[in-house]
């Protein structure tokens, strides 16, 4: 290797620095007993604080495959970027091959430093349907990045998963660590990079008529098919120049603090990027915690319209009924895998635009329960398909004439202990180039109102469009 070795940040660290760690995972006794095993050497160090995002318009171009997430209220973030080992599912299974293709992933790696609360994150999306048909992302995609960076309050740190291999490929390795820890130690403050861009010059087609769908799906309610349905609306927008990636998630991350700002790069220059208030769920130290989110109303202008659309959100018996059959939904699909739900009282969430009924459940969580055991349980909640779920997934594809790809669906990551986190990836779209697809979606029930409908709808688009320019 010809670039200098940089010193690890932290002298109790089992390897003085980079080049140790290149001895020892040239040892000739661990060569010999990984032969064959495709074993993955972790390492973590100790960083100074940076903006993930600034470090991702830097290695975007190098590294097409890529995950950030973070969420600024609660000070995490994390960003993943080459691939150590990644797997693609599809079909009923794919939740299960998922779980068995982590176990198999965790049993690989070798984690050598000091650093036992920050172990390596497999990142995981899920698509809605799990026979997605025109979607440039597989129906379940599992990827233990090369290079992590993973912000927890004021700590930060940089992990580096190497695959043992032959000898030169080691090297190779090294050297790239070397490479991206001068990005890191050279980072700037200031992320974004191209000029504003003017809304008005977007050409903005929607996909679909939504309103005479929501009319339709009312008369099926009316007949009780099914008692409620969440219709995803589309709207497909062109740029006259390529959007820019770095400045949509910037000023979702600055408009959304209270979200999950998202972006998932397939490496053939698809982005699915969003700022999700719904967590699916959080499971650390072995406890469950899962939200309970629907029923909506728009923000007011001051304090006093702000508190009136809250009461009246409160006082809805048609919001009330909607957000009752999500947290029961919950609460049944939790019982049915042996666990014992505690519900919070219900409260109002406060977006940035937007409110929400939003009712926590927490549970105690058995060791011989996985976190993706959970996911497939509670995908899709009634928040996000409806209810009889069979019979609103198979009138969601009747009515909606695109595929929803990512949208709705669980997106998150699970580390070596099984702590994990998954939201729900609404308030979303997928760009590439001067391309974009906005998605966002409204639940249907008895007196719903098709003009109302839409209307929120399109308030949940224009933070998307803003956030776009």
């Amino acid at each position: 290797m010809t670039s200098a070795v940089p010193r690890l940040s932290y002298p109790d660290s089992p390897i003085a620095d980079l080049r140790g760690l290149y001895d020892f995972i040239l040892n000739p006794q661990l060569l010999a007993a990984e032969k064959g095993n495709r074993s993955i050497v972790s390492f973590c160090q100790k960083i100074s604080p940076l903006d993930p995002l600034e470090i991702l318009s830097r290695i975007a171009p190098s590294y097409p495959t890529h995950c950030y997430w973070e969420n600024p209220e609660r000070e995490t973030a994390l960003l993943g970027y080459g691939i150590a080992f990644t797997a693609n599912f599809h079909g009923k299974q794919r939740f299960l091959k998922a779980q068995k293709f982590i176990e198999n992933c965790q049993q690989r790696i070798i984690k050598i430093d000091n650093y036992s609360e920050i172990t390596p994150r497999i990142f995981c999306s899920f698509t809605f349907f799990d026979s997605a048909t025109a979607t440039p992302f597989p129906s379940a995609n599992l990827t233990l990045p090369k290079f992590q960076i993973i912000k927890k309050k004021s700590e930060y740190f940089f992990l580096t998963n190497l695959l043992i291999t032959g000898e030169k490929e080691i090297e190779n390795s090294l050297e790239e660590t070397i490479n991206n820890l001068k990005i890191i130690q050279n980072n700037s403050s200031n992320c974004r990079q191209n000029p504003h861009q003017d809304p008005c010059s977007y050409y903005i087609h929607p996909t679909y008529n939504f309103q005479a769908a929501v009319a339709d799906a009312l008369q099926s309610i009316q007949a009780q098919n099914f008692s409620k349905i969440v219709l995803a609306h589309a709207l497909d927008v062109i740029s006259p120049r390529p959007f820019h990636l770095i400045n949509c998630l910037d000023n979702l991350r600055q408009r959304h603090p209270d979200c999950y700002t998202f972006c998932l790069g397939n490496g053939r220059g698809d982005h699915f990027i969003g700022a999700s208030p719904e967590r699916l769920l959080t499971v650390h130290q072995g406890q469950l915690i899962t939200d309970a989110l629907a029923g909506s109303a728009p923000r007011g202008e001051n304090a006093i319209k702000d508190a009136l659309f809250a009461n009246k959100l409160l006082a809805s018996e048609k919001e009330q009924r909607e957000h009752r059959a999500v947290s029961d939904f919950i609460n049944q699909k939790l019982r049915q895998i042996g666990l014992n739900p505690q519900n919070s009282p219900s409260r109002l969430l406060k977006l940035s635009n937007i409110q929400h009924l939003w009712t926590p459940i927490h549970a105690k969580l058995k060791p011989s329960i996985h976190p993706l055991e959970i996911v497939a349980q509670l995908h899709p909640t009634p928040a996000v398909a409806g209810v009889p779920t069979d019979i609103a997934l198979a009138q969601i594809r009747h009515y909606e004439t695109f595929d929803r790809s990512l949208y709705a669906a669980p997106l998150g990551w699970i580390d070596c202990q099984n702590n994990s986190e998954f939201i729900v990836g609404i308030r979303s779209a997928l760009i590439k180039g001067d391309q974009a697809r906005l998605y966002a979606g409204a639940g249907i029930v008895a007196g719903s109102d098709p003009e109302k409908e839409l209307a929120e709808i399109q308030l949940k688009f224009q933070a998307l469009l803003k956030a776009l320019t």
